[in-house]
């Protein structure tokens, strides 16, 4: 009895002391456990993910890949799987499993070692979410109360959930969404059993586990899982059988990008940082639009890497990257050798890497590195004359044994018709910049051949000299200071002594032609350098600086000197796309924009862009409900003003915005009748070959073909193209005659008209295809009279000596050009009109 009654009281005490120590302990770990505000709203660490302005992915960013999913997205099946293998009575437990936890206490009396086990789902859920994965005592307390309070504030079903999106299940893949993707390129609904059960079993060993790096362990562990299923008769013995005879089918799926721009990309993770942070900005599941369109953008990045090559082709080829055997005195490689020699080549842009197998006459056959042979045909391989200089190349090969042989490591682009045709990395760079001058929208942009092969984005960094591109700004300041497109002056070399360098400057024209007396809408669309010169001269050079800068561009990049006239300045392509886009849009100058709209992870709109628009606000005015309450108020506050938009600065007046855009359509569309000595061309006539009338534009090429330039639009587009090196004052070179390719193509020295138009008139094909013709509107204020092409004076003839031309109100001339004085004929006026 007295036996008895000690045991009770015995058992009184210990029950005592337990229960103060489980309170004691409560209170010290309670501040480690989450409120319920925390747990209903936990952040899962999502990556910001980057759109096309058409919802298509262009890349996201973060270290945790991640997509998150409700319970009713993933499939039951799934769900058994994690289940038996994880914690078979999770819907019947409190958040601990009492038998795991005894068991757990019994094997580390027994072998003193600190095991996991006994963790339910829950219990790793409060791990993953608030503690870290220290095998301590108190670390395992902790658990123990974060679980039980998880269970007392979450659903069985969220708490799941939350686990199902949270844990980690390797290749940086966090959640099983995410997962799916990673290792088999699908969502949850498109997998298969096998598939599932392998998913299933990574959380318990997420990297040793990996069916990429270790599959003989992966499949050994998904059939446990199986048999867990099977067990548990969540799976039929057939469904069993089946599953566990599967392949291992996993390998590696990056993020689904379905739109290459990474330039652009890359612009917008800058910017993001730079307004959130790098944590918030990686982890938090922005969502960003930006303004470019997917089919827009994709024809830029072909049209930029399509115009590379061509140059490149006509430069000839610089022979193989390298020669894995010679082929007279080495024996060849084995296919296994070769895949071998080619695993670490980095493929980037289009082309593919291989090794050439066999030569015959007029072909040769390539193994590539995907293990796929091909052949590849003459007209893949003629294009081949031997590369000497950037000045110079060999003549035209007529055999195989000519350019290749046996062991050669090459590069392969595919034709359009999927044939193949010998291919090198372009040595030369390009970039891109294309906007819609209403708004400064960036529809595409594209800062080089690849961004693999260099991130350097040189549609926004790279500042180059402008060449004639300049001009354009030059004329716009002549207008503004007495000049008209009828003005006459002398195209004529200039010779003039510099005493401080003790030379003359001789400024001339490329090519060094001249036609003495000239008016400026040819000047400009003929590209002259001295007539550039000489409006320079006449405006003054401060006056033309001064000018320059309403355009946008840095004060550091306009050197004060003449040669600020034949295009001195450095500029980036998308500055200079930006002061291009005045002449478009009537006067105004635009901010690009390349971010739409930011959406945080549950689809709300944090930031939306409202872009300055190419309009002049109206005058002051007012809702008629803020009117009635306000009749006796004569004027408003700026914060009173209702619908009123928001307008870019007017930096040039309408009129001078049409009249130089009408001297760039000339560049490309020229002057009077080609059958008469009276006609000519322009520079940029190549873009005749779009058909449009209702497009302007002006090729630019510097000393020694350095930088080529080539910007053009119409009202709704202005894009500019630069091709050049990398390193500045490398000269682009010249071709000779190639009778395998066209020769009006690839002859000659570089330029604006033949390096940088043809990627131009690519893209724009593409930008403008399906959209009505948008010439630039004509503005009130300007009258049009025709004039005599030799004098600019007035004319009453109506033949090839004569044109219409547009002025100013008060500038037109008022003599005809017998030196009669006499009123000027305003005709009506109409962009309409035949200019020839």
């Amino acid at each position: 009895m007295i036996l008895l009654k000690r045991t009770l009281q015995f058992i009184i005490i210990c029950s005592f002391l337990g229960l103060i120590t489980l309170v004691g302990l409560y209170y010290y770990v309670k501040p480690d456990i989450p409120s319920v505000q925390v747990l209903k709203d936990v952040q899962l660490q999502t990556p910001m993910q980057v759109f096309s302005r058409d919802g298509l992915l262009i890349n996201q960013f973060g270290e945790k890949r991640r997509i998150p999913v409700t319970i009713d997205q993933i499939p039951q099946p799934l769900i058994d799987a994690i289940l038996a293998t994880e914690d078979n009575r999770f819907y019947e437990h409190i958040g601990i499993d009492p038998i795991g936890i005894v068991r757990s206490a019994i094997v580390l009396i027994s072998t003193g070692e600190k095991k996991q086990g006994a963790s339910t789902i829950t219990m790793q859920l409060a791990r993953n979410f608030f503690l870290t994965r220290e095998k301590a005592y108190i670390r395992k307390v902790k658990e123990i109360f974060i679980a039980l309070h998880i269970e007392s504030i979450l659903t069985k079903d969220e708490i799941l959930e939350l686990y199902l999106n949270k844990i980690e299940l390797g290749n940086r893949a966090f959640g099983i969404g995410a997962a799916a993707q990673v290792y088999y390129g699908k969502d949850l609904n498109e997998l298969t059993l096998a598939q599932m059960a392998m998913i299933a079993g990574l959380p318990k060993a997420p990297s040793a586990l990996n069916p990429i790096r270790n599959p003989v362990r992966a499949k050994a562990r998904r059939n446990v899982v199986l048999g867990r299923m099977y067990t548990e008769k969540y799976i039929t013995q057939s469904e069993y059988e089946e599953a566990i005879n599967a392949p291992i089918t996993a390998k590696f799926h990056g993020a689904e990008i379905e739109v290459y721009a990474p330039y652009i990309s890359e612009m917008v993770r800058a910017e993001m940082v730079a307004r959130y942070g790098h944590e918030r900005a990686y982890n938090t599941g922005f969502k960003v639009y930006t303004s470019v369109d997917s089919n827009i953008q994709q024809a830029a990045q072909d049209a930029i890497v399509d115009n590379l090559h061509a140059y490149d082709m006509r430069h000839g080829f610089r022979g193989a990257a390298a020669q894995l055997w010679d082929s007279e005195n080495e024996s060849p490689l084995s296919q296994e050798e070769i895949l071998s020699k080619l695993k670490d080549v980095k493929e980037f842009g289009p082309l593919l890497a291989g090794v050439v197998t066999n030569v015959a006459e007029q072909s040769i056959d390539v193994l590539l590195k995907s293990g796929e042979q091909v052949t590849v045909e003459w007209d893949g391989l003629k294009w081949a004359r031997k590369y000497i200089t950037r000045y110079r190349q060999s003549f035209a090969p007529k055999t195989a044994t000519e350019i290749l042989s046996a062991g050669a490591q090459i590069w392969l682009r595919k034709n359009a018709d999927e044939s193949y045709i010998l291919s090198q990395v372009p040595e030369a760079s390009s970039a891109l910049v294309s906007l819609d001058p209403q708004d400064g929208r960036i529809k595409a942009i594209v800062g080089g051949y690849s961004f693999e092969q260099s991130q350097y984005n040189r549609a926004v960094q790279a500042k180059r000299q402008v060449g004639s591109n300049i001009k354009p700004f030059i004329y716009s300041a002549a207008l503004e200071n007495g000049y008209t497109l009828a003005s006459i002056l002398n195209d004529a070399p200039i010779n003039q002594w510099d005493k401080s360098q003790g030379v003359a400057w001789r400024p001339k024209n490329s090519p060094a032609v001249y036609n003495g007396p000239i008016r400026i809408r040819r000047a400009l669309a003929q590209s002259k350098n001295v007539i550039s010169v000489r409006l320079l001269r006449g405006v003054g050079l401060e006056r033309t600086a001064d000018h320059l800068l309403k355009f946008g561009f840095l004060n550091n990049d306009i050197n004060r000197s003449e040669s600020l006239a034949l295009g001195s300045a450095s500029i980036t392509p998308l500055e200079l796309a930006r002061g291009m886009s005045t002449f478009a849009n009537g006067g105004h100058l635009i901010t690009p924009y390349f971010i739409s709209e930011i959406q945080d992870s549950a689809g709300t709109v944090l930031f939306k862009t409202e872009p300055e628009l190419a309009c002049d606000a109206p005058k002051q005015t007012v809702t008629p409900e803020f009117a009635s309450l306000n009749q006796n108020q004569q004027s408003f506050t700026e914060a009173e003003i209702t619908n009123t938009p928001r307008c870019a600065p007017r930096i040039i007046s309408k009129q001078n915005a049409f009249l130089i855009s009408q001297a760039m359509h000339s560049a490309i569309w020229g002057g009077g009748s080609w059958t008469h000595k009276t006609g000519w061309s322009g520079t940029g006539w190549r873009a005749q070959a779009l058909d449009r009338r209702d497009l302007a534009g002006k090729t630019g090429t510097t000393n020694d073909s350095v930088d080529t330039w080539f910007s053009g639009f119409n009202r709704n587009v202005m894009t500019s193209v630069w091709v050049g090196f990398d390193n500045p004052g490398k000269a682009l070179g010249r071709s000779t005659y190639n009778s395998n390719l066209d020769k009006s193509q690839i002859s000659g020295a570089e330029s604006g008209a033949k390096t940088a138009q043809p990627a131009w008139v690519d893209f724009m094909r593409a930008a403008l295809d399906g959209m009505p013709e948008a010439p630039i509107e004509l503005p009130e204020g300007l009258v049009s009279v025709r004039i005599d092409l030799a004098t600019g004076l007035l004319s009453h003839k109506n033949d090839y000596t004569s044109r219409f031309e547009y002025f100013i109100k008060g500038t037109a001339p008022t003599k005809y050009v017998l030196d009669q004085p006499t009123d000027v004929f305003e005709e009506k006026l109409s962009t309409e009109e035949e200019l020839f």
